[in-house]
């Protein structure tokens, strides 16, 4: 596909994105989809009131959709002048000069087939048959539920008892809005998935336990007629482990390890200005360069380990005399990078006085009183990120030829 060819998904009616997988902004979207999304954002879409997905990062899904799994996202959009679901088919494709790109292509509504004329209220687990066995011995948890009846669970096995720590009777006295953190939001999102021909990878929730802990899950639901009953069988499993090990290495992905701030790949990307999601390269913003003064000194003459304590003093301080928008960044060494949104240069002069003032009077046992040097620029419109560094470079290195300890603006 080239980019020539977007303007003919213009004549269809079916909602279709086009979105870099790296960046995560809308290359393209036809008219269908631009008037499902309103105002709303590509992350507003993905993250809202009756969003569901497999994966938060949609990097995550190129290896799956290159080897063929059958992928579905949930969005929030607007339609009737009310949010309300919209179930997406992901596909990828090679948009020349783009590269790779996720294809989300909107799934018509269609009815629950037979989910409306459910027998549930009388349903009888049996205990013999191929159903039962597979059921009842599973060692995944499972729930059978009736979305014609608010989502009632009709049914739950013994690994899922176990898992949720409520009595069979217990378990079957609820809703599935009742044990999903969305609340009575899922239902929504229930009600699309029935309407689904099943197969795709399963989606991500939070389910609450008997004892009020929270865990999070990847549930399979799909139709599922048993003794005549119309019903969903929805399969869970825990992967509260998988995503703490995530927050760990996206963590690690955007930290910097010793000091804990944002690192220089996270300044690249939020102010990639090819990307239409990241604040500042919405808005004018200032930028300043810290470099701590004489710091080859400090590791020269009391040790590295002395030289981390100075690093992390100073990191804690910039955040510190930050404003709550604002981005702290270890640039590399005994450099630091300050994003300051919506700045213009008179207010970004003043935060970089107020930081060198508050390093001043840093005292660490041990250490000598030590201080910083700092370049001060405004980022000009049609400026590129580069242009503005070598600005700032330029007055933090006209501070520091001219004694440090001083606030220059380019």
């Amino acid at each position: 596909m080239s980019q020539y060819c977007f303007d003919a998904l213009n004549l269809i009616k079916t909602p279709v994105w086009l979105i870099s997988p790296v960046s995560e902004h809308i290359i393209f979207a036809n008219s269908a989809a631009s008037a499902l999304m309103q105002e709303k954002s590509l992350k507003e879409m993905r993250n809202g009131t009756f969003s569901a997905s497999a994966q938060k990062v949609l990097s995550m899904y190129v290896p799956e959709l290159s080897s063929g799994q059958d992928i579905i996202e949930v969005f929030t959009v607007w339609r009737d002048r009310c949010e309300t679901t919209l179930s997406c088919r992901l596909s990828l494709t090679h948009v020349s000069p783009f590269g790779d790109v996720i294809t989300f292509e909107g799934i018509p509504q269609q009815a629950a087939s037979g989910l409306k004329a459910s027998r549930s209220a009388t349903y009888q687990r049996k205990k013999q048959g191929f159903y039962a066995r597979f059921f009842l011995t599973n060692s995944a948890p499972m729930l059978l539920i009736d979305p014609s009846r608010d989502g009632q669970i009709v049914d739950a096995n013994l690994a899922a008892l176990h898992f949720y720590g409520y009595s069979h009777d217990d378990m079957c006295s609820k809703h599935t809005w009742e044990i999903n953190t969305l609340g009575r939001d899922v239902l929504p999102i229930m009600t699309e998935i029935a309407a689904l021909p099943g197969g795709h990878k399963p989606l991500n929730f939070v389910h609450r336990l008997a004892d009020g802990t929270t865990r999070h899950v990847q549930t399979y639901a799909g139709p599922i007629e048993i003794y005549g009953d119309k019903l969903m069988l929805c399969i869970i499993h825990d992967i509260t482990e998988q995503k703490r090990l995530e927050l760990e290495l996206e963590h690690a992905a955007l930290r910097d390890s010793m000091t804990g701030l944002l690192n220089r790949r996270q300044f690249y990307t939020i102010t990639e200005q090819t990307n239409p999601t990241h604040l500042p390269a919405q808005q004018q913003f200032s930028l300043l360069l810290v470099d701590t003064d004489h710091f080859k000194n400090i590791n020269d003459v009391f040790g590295h380990m002395k030289g981390d304590e100075v690093l992390i003093s100073l990191s804690r301080t910039l955040e510190a005399c930050s404003r709550q928008d604002d981005f702290v960044f270890r640039w590399g060494g005994e450099e630091f990078v300050i994003l300051l949104p919506r700045t213009p240069i008179d207010a970004a002069m003043q935060i970089a006085e107020t930081i060198r003032a508050a390093v001043a009077r840093i005292t660490i046992p041990g250490l000598p009183r030590f201080t910083v040097s700092i370049g001060v620029a405004r980022h000009n419109p049609g400026e590129s990120i580069d242009e503005l560094f070598k600005r700032v470079d330029d007055a933090l290195y006209r501070a520091k030829n001219d004694g440090r300890n001083k606030v220059l603006a380019a």
